[in-house]
């Protein structure tokens, strides 16, 4: 696989109390995403590619290190999203199954990370499971502190200028803070990639900009502090 070339970085800071504005340092976050193939494929004949990304944020340390609650990722023009084609899985099936329960078909990545819970490390293991049209699971367990199963929903909508589409995915509350301890990420790895589940269809100006915001909640201070930061770059294509 081919690593993709970044071009431009960007850091966002917002701060936001109750009532009050509280000094805080949020950590960074570098993204860096990885296709199959960077030649595109055309609208006739779109051209199926299998995506790793990576997401590392800056180590602030356990006492420091604030709860990520919210991805926001936005694809280029010249991507497709093709859930609709294949199979599905339901998110009843997800809640009480697992994804033991869903068509095999329907399993279409995976992932891992490695984050906080108080001062021990614990990792996350992620599948992947197609939800259709416009939404994509991704099926988390959680051991440490206490083990957790949770699809967390990514929805999938429109956008506009240069980017495709967008997929933002909210974390939920029993993956935030677990028996207390609130679950700090530092690395996310995930990779997706079915057939022509993900396609590219054209190479606009020879790139495909790529952006993603995360959002943090400071559950380390009080006032429900929150904050963000954003990652852009450009994936050299023909």
């Amino acid at each position: 696989m081919r690593k993709l070339f970044v071009a431009t970085v960007g850091g966002t800071i917002a701060i936001v109390g109750a009532g009050v504005a509280l000094a805080a340092t949020w950590p960074t976050v570098t993204v860096t995403p990885t296709v199959s193939s960077t030649k595109a494929g055309t609208k006739s004949n779109p051209k199926g590619v299998t995506l790793k990304t990576v997401f590392t944020w800056q180590k602030l340390g356990a006492a420091n290190q604030p709860v990520v609650t919210k991805f926001v990722v936005m694809f280029p023009k010249g991507s497709l999203w093709q859930g609709a084609k294949y199979p599905t899985c339901a998110v009843s099936v997800l809640r009480s199954k697992g994804p033991k329960g869903c068509p095999s078909a329907s399993i279409v990545g995976s992932g891992t990370g490695t984050a906080y819970a108080d001062v021990t490390l614990t990792h996350p293991k992620i599948t992947v499971v197609n939800g259709g049209a416009k939404t994509i699971y991704f099926y988390t367990v959680l051991n440490n502190p206490a083990r957790v199963q949770e699809p967390v929903i990514g929805h999938i909508s429109g956008a506009s200028g240069a980017y495709a589409y967008t997929v933002t995915t909210t974390v939920p509350k029993n993956l935030l803070i677990v028996a207390g301890t609130p679950v700090e990420l530092t690395n996310l790895s995930v990779t997706v990639g079915h057939a022509a589940l993900i396609a590219t269809t054209g190479c606009p100006g020879g790139k495909w900009p790529y952006a993603v915001t995360t959002q943090y909640l400071n559950a380390n201070v009080p006032g429900n502090v929150t904050g963000s930061a954003n990652w852009t770059s450009t994936i050299h294509c023909s």
